[in-house]
């Protein structure tokens, strides 16, 4: 039982780095595809089907910014 939690969590967190890298290869918000890559490790695949994105990579705005949009 703990030889499958390891590989999992092994699985997960080379999951996380793979959609990092490629996220930021395809111009993609790098800590959304990171973050649920780790959750879901065959999100990569998902991501790998994405087309690259054209332009500036796209930004999560700050708490802040969006009080500030909300007020």
């Amino acid at each position: 039982m703990v030889t499958a939690i390891v590989v999992w969590g092994l699985t997960a967190i080379a999951a996380a780095v793979l959609a990092g890298i490629l996220a930021g290869i395809k111009n993609r918000d790098y800590s959304f595809w990171i973050a649920w890559s780790f959750v879901i490790p065959p999100m990569v695949l998902v991501l790998l089907l994405l087309p690259k994105l054209k332009g500036a990579r796209p930004k999560q705005r700050s708490y802040d910014e969006q009080d500030a949009a909300e007020a």
